[in-house]
């Protein structure tokens, strides 16, 4: 048992070195730093990608920026999975949600369509929320239904894919098939005891990062809002979910609150919490990610039956 300890302890300073990237008060230096990330742990020969732009309606000069991650093998084309990339809505990427976009894509043999929203601290708070829903809307353009779609997303992308489905739920739309998150940041309130408890063995997060991450995107708005924090949105009739989070992150609870919540008004929903596991460990290329993600296949199988 030690020697299993003492592996996760070097595991887990090795994603400290690698995330370093957290401490880097140049968010520019930041992005760059991720995107690096992502070409070079989300190269993959099982897909293709392809890029995309998306025209804004109403705004003639803007484009959405995205990319479609696309299996290299004959696959069933009928549903498709909308991925949130996470980065504390100040940073990331779809380039570097490919070390999650490729696996998640291999994994289920389905189209993944990934999308650039809009960054804070130039863009806060609604920018990213109304970027999601012009993305959805593109996708019900191209003649998918809203039980087509499985929506997905890590960290602050879990947080922006609730948002989405809060909204299109508050506008009596019909919401996706399903929801698949990764660490979600639910609570821009901290609430939950596991940003004190596990602050001081979280390898990825700390509290003043997400300190200047809620500064750059809400600042001076309410963080009880839904579109916010959605832990505090009204989830009845809300689509499937599946939760993924790891014990050693300071956002455990943000998964475990919003796993109650879901539960309380009977949604269908499941909660792996992955032992001695941190922030969107799935990232990372080593066996744990791979069967976190065919776990995340298997939920989406069983919501397509």
């Amino acid at each position: 048992m030690a020697r299993v300890d003492k592996k996760n302890a070097g595991l887990m300073n090795l994603i400290k070195r690698m995330h370093g990237v957290v401490e880097n008060v140049d968010i520019e230096k930041h992005r760059q730093s991720q995107d690096h990330l992502g070409a070079l742990l989300g190269n993959s020969k099982e897909v293709i990608v392809e890029d995309l732009e998306i025209a804004v309606r109403g705004e003639d000069d803007r484009t959405i920026h995205g990319e479609w991650i696309y299996v290299n093998r004959a696959h069933m084309k009928k549903y498709v999975i909308l991925y949130c990339h996470g980065g504390g809505y100040s940073t990331g990427s779809s380039l570097y949600a490919r070390t999650l976009t490729t696996k998640l894509a291999a994994s289920t043999s389905m189209d993944v369509l990934c999308f650039d929203y809009r960054l804070a601290p130039e863009n806060p708070y609604p920018a990213a929320v109304q970027d999601a829903m012009q993305v959805w809307d593109y996708l019900m353009l191209l003649g998918y239904g809203a039980r087509d779609v499985i929506l997905a997303g890590d960290s602050a992308g879990g947080n922006l894919a609730l948002s989405l489905c809060l909204q299109l739920k508050a506008q009596g739309r019909l919401m996706p098939r399903g929801l698949v998150l990764m660490s979600p940041w639910t609570d821009l309130t901290a609430s939950g005891k596991s940003h004190v408890v596990k602050a001081e063995i979280d390898p990825v997060l700390n509290a003043s990062y997400l300190e200047q991450m809620i500064e750059n995107y809400a600042l001076g708005q309410d963080l009880t809002d839904p579109l916010i924090s959605p832990l505090f949105g009204d989830y009845e009739g809300f689509p499937p979910t599946y939760i993924q989070v790891g014990s050693n992150e300071i956002l455990q609870d943000d998964a475990v609150m919003l796993y109650k919540k879901l539960l309380k008004v009977n949604v269908s929903v499941k909660m792996d919490v992955f032992k001695g596991m941190w922030h969107v460990f799935q990232m990372s290329p080593f066996k744990t990610a791979y069967e976190a993600m065919d776990k995340n296949a298997e939920f989406i199988y069983d919501i397509c039956r």
